[in-house]
């Protein structure tokens, strides 16, 4: 039976290597069956619960609750190895980790610690709605509590979250809170369409008189967050960064195993084997030297935010930033090879592997889809900012 499907009970931490070995029996799952997955475009309600399974979801919260008890830098890893496999599993994994641990920079920490610990014991997956260009939410007042009504158009992992973040409108000011999908009101949509990112169940959420009680609230409306609740940015782009890279890990490595298996050597190649085409060979070795570039960049990243987030409630606003600007240079470099590599692994198998049933060309469209998220040229902007004119990035959700 393959590891994947095996159940994982929780009644000793995962370790390390445990947690790595199941997310790569995982990935290698996804990636037999990602081009039915992607023709199939439906919300990956199973391949959510192999990865609760897995103890993946609870990586990073802290051995004493029964987490694995990992930082961001191996966290990140593990979104890069999913993605190899299928983009939007590994894009819902990072996804979870940052609005999971969120709770933990954003709550006092006597409400974080209950949040968390019920995380951990229930297995719950963390998703948002929190898109800042949306303000389709309202709040208003009723009884001893709060009604949320209104519609967000986009919320990633829209049925399969257990948990979300959330913001709304109360009184003409922005409030933040995190509730749980299950109470009454909670409905999402089947309307995600996109070419790309398909099973990443980003369709639009409704919430009609969903109660919202004092104790959701993460600040108060219109209250400048403290430094440490703005990570969930920077972190949310390494998110962005490793799921590009490992969506372009798995087009090279599909590119090699079918050439090794399927593709003809040219005419003219003097040749007998596609494998020893020396122009394959060249642009193997170049996508392979581009990769490995932008991962020891995207590592080197994790680690400056990492270290910055470490210093908890002492961080400063220029220590974030700093930490954010090294996130921001590996999203550059990783939207450049990703969107590259993954449309040019065509190069390497011929015309014959365009056929629709191989469905390669979803390892391009995954990422192209995604890197228009936020515009990149922006951040190679704050990043110019920041080296040019010693400007840190502004405070938002999206820097």
């Amino acid at each position: 039976m393959s590891q994947s499907n095996v159940l994982f009970t929780s009644n000793r931490t995962a370790s390390r290597e445990d947690l790595f070995s199941r997310a790569k029996d995982i990935s290698a799952d996804l990636s037999k069956r990602a081009a039915q997955l992607d023709r199939d475009g439906r919300p990956p309600l199973s391949e959510i619960v192999k990865l609760k399974n897995a103890g993946l979801l609870n990586a990073l919260h802290a051995p004493e609750i029964g987490g694995g008890g990992l930082n961001w830098v191996d966290g990140l890893k593990l979104t890069r190895i999913l993605a190899r496999g299928e983009s939007s599993i590994g894009q819902l994994l990072g996804y979870h980790f940052v609005n999971s641990q969120y709770v933990y920079w954003a709550f006092d920490e006597a409400r974080a610690r209950v949040l968390g610990s019920e995380t951990v014991a229930k297995n719950l997956y963390w998703g948002a709605a929190v898109n800042p260009r949306d303000t389709g939410l309202v709040l208003t007042r009723r009884g001893s509590g709060y009604v949320l009504n209104g519609r967000k158009s986009f919320s990633t992992a829209a049925h399969v979250s257990d948990y979300i973040n959330a913001n709304a409108s109360l009184d003409g000011k922005s409030v933040g809170f995190a509730v749980p999908t299950s109470r009454s009101g909670y409905m999402a949509n089947d309307d995600w369409d996109n070419f790309g990112q398909r099973l990443s169940d980003s369709g639009s959420v409704e919430f009609r008189d969903f109660p919202v009680y004092e104790e959701d609230f993460v600040d108060a409306p219109g209250a400048l967050p403290p430094v440490l609740a703005t990570f969930n940015t920077p972190l949310i782009q390494l998110v962005f960064v490793n799921f590009y890279l490992g969506t372009a890990e798995g087009a090279l490595q599909a590119a090699i195993d079918y050439v090794r298996t399927t593709t003809r050597p040219w005419i003219t190649s003097g040749v007998e084997r596609a494998a020893d085409d020396p122009y394959i060979l060249e642009r193997i070795g170049e996508f392979t030297a581009a990769l490995k570039a932008s991962a020891a960049l995207a590592d080197h990243a994790a680690a400056a935010v990492q270290a910055s987030l470490a210093r908890g409630h002492h961080v400063t606003a220029r220590e974030r930033g700093e930490a954010a600007a090294e996130a921001y240079a590996a999203k550059v470099h990783a939207t450049h090879v990703s969107l590259d590599i993954t449309s040019r692994v065509f190069e390497l198998t011929g015309a014959r592997s365009t056929a629709e049933r191989y469905r390669f060309d979803r390892f391009w469209r995954n990422v192209r889809t995604h890197t228009l998220h936020d515009p990149v040229f922006y951040k190679a902007k704050e990043i110019g900012e920041f080296v040019l004119n010693d400007k840190i990035p502004e405070v938002s959700l999206y820097s």
